[in-house]
């Protein structure tokens, strides 16, 4: 191909980068997102790929867009609505970006792992290091007894562990399944799949996010059942864990405190009670606490006001502080704390319909795929289980439209529809 610098070395580059430029924040991956979107739209026009726009994935994209650019017209924030709505595209655009590229070369993949597994090992170090020495390598301390590493005061080093492992998990047996890992050296990356599940699975409890706890045991039920090859593995991992786990809690109560015991304390309808009191005995518990049922309780409203298309993309942190809106001086926020409510409140039936719908898609292919025909290779049904991350609806969740999020909702749809398209033309 011409221009080979531009087309295919520049964004492979920003590609092979943002497992790292995630570690900073959002507007570094957000922009390299945004450059090998421009990118391919040059490249498309250029080089004619229409091919890459015919497909049911594009085709699920465009309805949801289109959903977004209408809500956000009839939206009271027209202008904010329609940009962020508008720009949004660029997420399919760098998918599809990521697909050319490794129809191109799809050794990138093997980059992408080394990748990765660079970001893994010092993030792991330096985790660890903040955990006994209480300052990591570059003199940020704990912050209230959670591990933060290189994300500093934002408290995300779990969620970037439980979203991206994935990703990682699942290239790892397509590099395996293709003997791009030597076979030499099969025994050794098993060895290092063992040994970042432990590490991974450790860290993520001592960074004291909840829910990044629960995505990674969803996604551990996701491998037992779903690729059996790996099964063993990571029930002994898992069983290991538990352990090192329960040994932590017993000699630095502060990380089990913050798990388990600050979990039922928010559950229960008396803040003013210690954490030890009876949960059963409190005469209510909350949908995962007082403050994510006033957000839930806010947003219903707003979805009661605006039925068909919602408030508009973004427009709950615009509009819970409208006394019609609010149920509490907890209510409002920037998101309501849950996928499908913030779908339902900002983008109305029609939104919900879709995200449901694929959904729902997502849980019958897998069901079929486990109890009928194998419609999915273990490369594919790793990759699966990032999007079941990203759709599980019964978890307080952060904001759907999120760049930082949204990046890594939509970096293993690239890896995934190539190989859909591999497996056609096989």
């Amino acid at each position: 191909m011409k221009n080979n610098f531009f087309f295919v070395k520049l964004p492979s580059y920003l590609i092979i980068l943002i497992p790292f430029l995630l570690i900073s924040g959002s507007f570094l991956p957000d922009l390299a997102v945004s450059i090998c979107a421009l990118i391919f739209i040059v490249n498309t026009i250029k080089n004619s790929l229409n091919s890459y726009y015919d497909n049911k994935f594009v085709k699920y994209f465009f309805i949801f867009w289109f959903i977004l650019i209408v809500s956000s017209l009839l939206s009271d924030h027209l202008f904010y609505s329609f940009f962020k709505s508008f720009v949004y595209v660029r997420f399919l655009l760098f998918s599809l970006c990521l697909w050319f590229l490794l129809d191109e070369n799809e050794n990138l993949l093997k980059y992408i792992f080394y990748s990765f597994l660079f970001c893994f090992l010092i993030l792991i170090f330096d985790g660890y290091f903040q955990f006994f020495v209480e300052r990591n390598i570059l003199g940020w301390p704990l912050i209230d007894s959670r591990v933060s590493s290189l994300f500093k005061d934002e408290l995300i080093l779990g969620s970037y562990f439980s979203r991206v492992f994935p990703i990682f998990f699942a290239i790892y047996i397509w590099l395996s399944s293709q003997k791009i890992i030597l076979k030499k050296y099969d025994n050794f990356f098993i060895f290092l799949i063992i040994f970042l599940f432990i590490c991974i699975d450790i860290l993520i409890f001592l960074s004291g996010e909840r829910v990044a706890l629960f995505y990674l045991n969803l996604f551990s039920i996701f491998v037992i059942f779903f690729i059996p090859s790996y099964k063993k593995i990571r029930i002994f991992t898992i069983l290991i864990s538990i352990l090192i786990i329960f040994s932590i809690s017993i000699f630095k109560s502060s990380f089990s405190d913050r798990v388990f015991g600050k979990t039922l304390y928010q559950l229960s309808n008396n803040y003013e009670s210690t954490l030890n009191e009876d949960l059963l005995k409190k005469d209510k518990i909350y949908v995962f606490s007082k403050e994510h049922e006033d957000h839930y309780k806010s947003a219903v409203l707003m979805f009661l006001d605006n039925k068909i298309f919602g408030i508009g993309p973004y427009g709950f942190k615009k509009n819970c502080h409208l006394d019609k809106y609010k149920t509490s001086t907890e209510s409002c926020s920037t998101h309501p704390h849950n996928t499908y409510i913030q779908i339902l409140a900002e983008l109305g039936i029609l939104g919900m319909f879709f995200v449901l719908f694929v959904f729902i898609s997502f849980m019958f292919y897998l069901l079929k795929n486990l109890f009928y025909k194998k419609i999915f290779t273990d490369f594919q049904v790793g990759l699966l289980s990032c999007f079941l991350i990203t759709l599980w609806p019964f978890i307080p969740t952060g904001s759907f439209f999120n760049n930082w999020l949204s990046v890594i909702y939509y970096y293993p749809l690239g890896i995934f529809i190539w190989s859909c398209n591999l497996k056609k033309k096989e």
